[in-house]
């Protein structure tokens, strides 16, 4: 089994690209808050997951939410691969969103 749930905020505001072939894609950067504080200053220390989104998912993201912004995301893991003449130079684990859920607005917003 493939999925990965995470719930943090929205490091900026999402925006939507228009690939050649037509297809829509936008990347978000969410800030998730670990559970526990550590440190010498006792703090929560965050951890910072780009994540990509695809079609609907990208448009509706991109209509509804802004920078600060609580969402949910349900999401799996892919391995992408750099090339470099044809060669793998590195790859690293990508986060494709399958399901988001629009959790709520930053704090400033509700006032």
């Amino acid at each position: 089994m493939n999925q990965v749930i995470l719930v943090g905020r929205l490091v900026s505001d999402p925006e939507l690209h228009v690939l050649d072939n037509g297809m829509k894609v936008s990347t978000i950067n969410l800030a998730v808050k670990r559970s526990f504080k550590s440190g010498e200053n006792n703090l929560y220390e965050t951890d910072f997951f780009k994540c990509t989104l695809w079609s609907g998912i990208a448009e509706a993201t991109v209509s509804y939410c802004r920078k600060g912004y609580t969402v949910g995301i349900k999401a799996r893991l892919q391995q992408k691969n750099y090339l470099q003449d044809d060669k793998i130079v590195f790859s690293y684990p990508e986060i494709i969103v399958e399901k988001i859920s629009f959790i709520n607005k930053n704090a400033s917003e509700n006032e």
